[in-house]
């Protein structure tokens, strides 16, 4: 993938896995881990919900639709589980933008899915972009759901109280420094996020064009074809009338022939009786 290079953001990303490795560790004993094939089931459970995701910011009650989903699937998952799983799922994906596609890969196996909500999230912006014109704030809530803005609140918290312990055992300048990379290393990763929207969007903009001008050949084809087949049928048309003209000309004067023998024929019959 394009973007940034890996280690102007390797910083951030151990942060982020540390998090979410100690979480891991606190919730171990009480909760079992997420299989491959559950988070996937997961993940496609929150797939067809993101639409309502995005309409609303009170988001308690499609959790617990996604739980009784999840048990209906047989995993057993309480609402606020499926919630921290999105969380994690969501810093784990923000921190792969920034990576190689081989170490994305081996970092972060449901990628894909991932990106396949996001891309979906960008169509259905494009979609009311073109129906009525999407404004600033629009475009912001169709990218981020009110999880994913409170994720990114909490993580901009944490960096803050992590700056704040620092500078209490380090110079105030260096302590400002490092809250000036953190701060930087975000703005960087939704930048690059930004931009990756932005690509997505001029890709599916040049595939409508694409279409739309292969529309507009294939209805061309279509008329020029109709065009023949007109031209072809008025054609046989007056060829038919020549024929006809010509075979109705040939009986005339077949007809003319055959009256001309006939009054010969009587004429001499005629003076045959006179004599």
């Amino acid at each position: 993938m394009e973007g940034h290079p890996q280690h102007q953001h390797l910083p951030q990303y151990q942060y982020h896995q540390q998090q979410s490795t100690s979480s891991v560790g606190v919730d171990a004993d009480r909760f079992p881990q997420w299989s491959i094939q559950e988070t996937k089931e997961f993940l496609m459970i929150r797939a067809e919900l993101d639409r309502s995701f995005m309409e609303t910011k009170r988001n308690k009650l499609l959790w617990e639709v996604i739980s009784t989903r999840m048990r209906d699937k047989g995993f057993n998952r309480s609402p606020e589980q499926c919630k921290s799983k999105w969380k994690n799922l969501f810093t784990r994906y923000k921190g792969c933008e920034t990576m190689e596609e081989e170490a994305m890969r081996q970092q972060f196996p449901f990628y894909n899915e991932m990106q396949v909500i996001f891309s979906a999230r960008m169509q259905s912006m494009l979609l009311s972009e073109g129906e009525g014109g999407a404004t600033g704030s629009k475009r912001k809530a169709v990218q981020l759901s009110s999880d994913e803005e409170e994720d990114i609140m909490e993580e901009k918290e944490l960096e803050k109280s992590s700056v704040r312990k620092k500078k209490q055992g380090k110079a105030g300048g260096i302590g400002g420094s490092t809250s000036g990379n953190n701060s930087n290393s975000i703005k960087e990763i939704l930048e690059d996020f930004m931009r990756q929207q932005m690509e997505m969007e001029m890709q599916w903009r040049e595939a409508f064009e694409a279409r739309e001008n292969e529309r507009r050949l294939k209805e061309m084809e279509w008329r020029q074809k109709m065009e023949a087949l007109e031209n072809e049928r008025l054609l046989m048309d007056r060829r038919w009338y020549e024929r006809e003209e010509q075979r109705r000309t040939r009986e005339e004067a077949r007809a003319e022939k055959r009256d001309a023998l006939i009054t010969a024929l009587l004429n001499k019959l005629r003076r045959e009786d006179h004599m």
